[in-house]
């Protein structure tokens, strides 16, 4: 990411808080605002090109989007105001602040929670991770496909997220796109993300006293999302972003064979 793109998702970020009325019809127009720019590298191209002055960019969105609320077009303006390293920034940037307003207009939804349980679904279902993955389909029967899995089991936010992000892959897997917007919610919330897992199911209490020493360590809260895998045997592995700890038996047996092999 460069120094430039850095800067503008700051101001992006500044903007959005300091934004009032933010919904789930923002974040939706957000989406197809994001869609329409990947779909097009010529109207991503003119906003985002530092040789064209911030009005003529300003103008461009009253025409493209002049059907959006004025709240969205508010953002849409802000973001291409900014000046971004290339144009797929300006584009992945609509979609950060189309999942980041989400998250704003369903404070008390788990969609971190909801996210990665869908993400767990994909990731347990080939064919569906191919379905939802591959470039040759439908990217509306794709979105459609979504909110029918998730229909009664999740929120209209985490809904709205999931089902937007499968009809522009960009090259970006599946669930690495889940994982990605798992992560931005929680950040809009103030909080990480911890996957924990371990052979067997955790109870509420240790769930409890998990969340309670990751938050003391990393010094901001913490949500928790387990996985049960028989495979690390028993302890536990804790990874947060790119940071792993792993304290499983497994690991210590590896690390073991490997220093007899040595």
């Amino acid at each position: 990411m460069g120094s430039a793109t850095t800067q503008a998702l700051a101001a992006a970020g500044d903007a959005l808080r300091a934004t009032a009325g933010v919904d789930l019809d923002v974040a939706g127009e957000l989406f197809v605002a994001s869609r329409a720019l990947g779909d097009s590298s010529q109207l991503s191209g003119a906003l985002a090109d530092p040789a064209a002055s911030v009005e003529l960019r300003a103008k461009v969105v009253a025409e493209v989007f002049g059907a959006a609320s004025a709240t969205t077009r508010s953002l849409l303006t802000m973001l291409v105001g900014q000046r971004w390293s290339r144009a797929a920034d300006l584009v992945e940037a609509t979609e950060e602040l189309a999942i980041r307003s989400a998250a704003i207009a369903a404070p008390d939804a788990d969609v971190e929670g909801e996210l990665f349980r869908f993400s767990r679904t994909v990731a347990a279902n080939p064919d569906l991770e191919l379905a939802l993955g591959s470039r040759l389909g439908d990217a509306a029967a794709k979105g459609d496909l979504v909110r029918t899995l998730l229909s009664g089991r999740a929120s209209e936010a985490t809904t709205l997220i999931a089902s937007a992000l499968v009809q522009q892959p960009r090259e970006r897997r599946v669930r690495r796109l889940l994982t990605w917007a798992t992560t931005l919610v929680a950040d809009q919330r103030g909080r990480k993300v911890a996957t924990v897992t371990t052979a067997t199911p955790l109870s509420d209490a240790q769930i409890d006293r998990l969340v309670a020493s990751l938050s003391q360590r990393y010094e901001t809260p913490v949500a928790v999302n387990t996985v049960v895998d028989p495979g690390v045997i028993g302890g536990v592995r804790v990874q947060i972003a790119d940071d792993v700890i792993d304290a499983s038996v497994a690991s210590r047996l590896a690390d073991l064979r490997q220093r007899l092999a040595g």
